[in-house]
């Protein structure tokens, strides 16, 4: 993975959600080539294995634990078990979720509650972990991976709708608590980012999609993980409570 934005992270110790593919995959490894000690955390033991040998790969420190964060005994363990295992915890990016794509008229139950149990509540049940040590330390950088359709919806998506937005309001307002203790909250909202989910839609649709973002591209996973890397930076710590809009202009 090439990126053109560095900073300086060495010493620092992250915890990523959903390590394992994606957005996260390249969020976790922008984190290690700049120097931070990243823990993955996603259920696929062999995904994140892969994970590490490439921010290995690139000279960066890694570790795999493999945890489904729909567990909130195994998610605050894993949270907790970073600062005892490296002896802080600087950065933490909530980016597991899932799609249970379907028209609200034709979603079960299950569909709603599967997704608002990966997208949002793991991400409140880690931001509450991880609060707990930043405060203490009196250093954080929280970062949490919203969506547009979080903020202008999506038909077929009220769950995952629901919970992006849930996810931008829940970073709001932990902003307002944790930023006298030197503590910053963030979300990341991408638009249509080139990912094995969007890869499922076709060609087609990835042609009519692009008809509709002024920058006449899906996005990369590199173009997130920047916006990611600056809002886990030290140069943002006067940055807090903010969505960080990642589309190429789709929503203006």
């Amino acid at each position: 993975m090439e990126l053109s934005l560095t900073t300086d992270l060495k010493d620092q110790v992250a915890v990523v959600t959903g390590a394992s593919q994606g957005l996260g995959k390249a969020v976790a490894i922008a984190l290690g080539m700049n120097g931070a000690k990243v823990v993955c955390l996603a259920r696929n033991a062999d995904k994140l294995a892969a994970t590490v040998a490439e921010i290995e790969s690139v000279g960066g420190t890694a570790e795999a634990v493999a945890c489904d964060v729909t567990d909130r005994v195994a998610a605050k363990a894993a949270i907790e078990g970073a600062k005892e295992t490296h002896g802080r915890l600087d950065i933490l990016v909530n980016n597991a979720g899932i799609t249970r794509d379907k028209l609200m008229r034709g979603m079960s139950d299950e569909e709603w509650d599967d997704v608002i149990a990966t997208n949002l509540t793991s991400c409140f049940v880690c931001c509450r972990a991880a609060a707990g040590i930043m405060r203490r330390s009196k250093y954080g950088r929280i970062i949490n991976m919203a969506s547009i359709s979080g903020l202008i919806g999506n038909p077929g998506q009220a769950n995952y709708s629901a919970s992006k937005a849930g996810m931008i309001g829940l970073t709001r307002t932990l902003s307002k608590e944790l930023i006298s203790r030197g503590v910053t909250v963030n979300a990341v909202a991408p638009g249509f980012i080139a990912s094995e989910m969007t890869a499922e839609l076709g060609d087609v649709v990835l042609e009519e999609v692009k008809k509709r973002i002024p920058a006449k591209r899906v996005g990369a996973p590199e173009d997130v993980a920047a916006a990611v890397l600056f809002l886990a930076s030290k140069n943002a710590g006067y940055v807090s409570g903010q969505t960080l809009v990642v589309d190429g202009g789709m929503i203006g």
